[in-house]
């Protein structure tokens, strides 16, 4: 008999309809394939669900604050039920850009330079600019230090930089990240396998959040990626690197820039997207892996964590 998957979706964070779209089509899928299945939002009745349900995995569809960053996580935990991606504190650093950095400058993988800015420690305008020029350079790129799927993300210049900042103030700080040109390369890992590389090549400024879940942004997705072998082999073993030093489960998928030969990781994704325009089954499938092997592939990996 199939196994009873409880799909948690949804949620707070910016990035619910998302979650939403995800955990449908996952469910779509597994209910193709026989699965018992059901949907839940995590909030006060998630617990209900999960009594009556008695699921054997929970997936877990949820992305953004709370649903990536180790809370939801904590509360699996608690369940004693194998839950998929990545665990309680691997979540938590991936979702932290200051931390996961950390550990990249660290183990010596390429990662653009950065600064904190501290919205109730704030510089004056002068000095912020003279220590952006003499650090970072402009542009420069200014995001929240855990939000996912380039949720407000700006490029700024001298003249903006302010403007754009005051648009976060509902942060208590956000990260000033040197700006790297090149080629948007992704590279997923699953559990060990090296899933493979997709090239992104955004009609917009960049890969934004509209980039990259508006049909209409017409975002080009290149597969194969024209990169040497080298190349190739080289941004699987850092995304791979990635994945085991911080200590992922799971699906994770590595962002990076291609710029003047050298890769530079910008984020680590612990719960990448599942949707039609989503990356990781565009992946998947360009190597020969349908939809329902990827999904059994992370329900599998759930089960290795028991």
């Amino acid at each position: 008999m199939k196994k009873k998957i409880l799909i948690i979706s949804g949620g707070i964070s910016k990035e619910r309809q998302i979650s939403i779209d995800t955990g449908k089509q996952v469910a779509i899928e597994l209910q193709k394939n026989n699965y018992r299945v059901r949907i839940s939002e995590p909030d006060f009745r998630l617990n209900e669900e999960i009594d009556s349900f008695k699921p054997d995995i929970i997936f877990n569809a949820l992305h953004g604050q709370f649903g990536e960053d180790g809370y939801i996580q904590t509360i699996l935990e608690s369940t004693g039920i194998p839950y998929t991606h990545s665990g309680v504190i691997p979540s938590a650093i991936a979702m932290d850009k200051e931390l996961s950095k950390k550990i990249f400058i660290k183990n010596k993988i390429l990662t653009p330079k950065y600064l904190i800015f501290y919205f109730n420690k704030s510089k004056s305008k002068s000095k912020l600019i003279k220590l952006v020029e003499n650090k970072l350079k402009f542009p420069v790129v200014i995001k929240p230090i855990n939000e996912g799927s380039s949720v407000n993300v700006f490029i700024c210049t001298k003249k903006n930089i302010f403007k754009k900042i005051k648009l976060l103030s509902e942060y208590k700080k956000i990260i000033i990240e040197q700006f790297i040109g090149g080629r948007e390369i992704q590279a997923s890992i699953i559990s060990t396998k090296k899933l493979g590389v997709i090239e992104l090549r955004p009609k917009r400024k960049f890969y934004d959040f509209q980039a990259k879940y508006n049909p209409k942004a017409k975002t080009e997705h290149i597969l194969p990626v024209k990169l040497s072998k080298k190349d190739y082999k080289n941004v699987l073993s850092i995304a791979m690197n990635a994945h085991r030093l911080i200590g992922c489960s799971g699906v994770t998928r590595s962002d990076f820039k291609f710029y003047k030969g050298k890769f530079y990781l910008l984020e680590i994704n612990t719960q990448p997207g599942m949707t039609k325009l989503s990356l990781v089954p565009e992946i998947a499938n360009f190597h020969g892996i349908s939809f329902i092997k990827l999904i059994e592939m992370i329900l599998q990996d759930a089960l290795k964590k028991k």
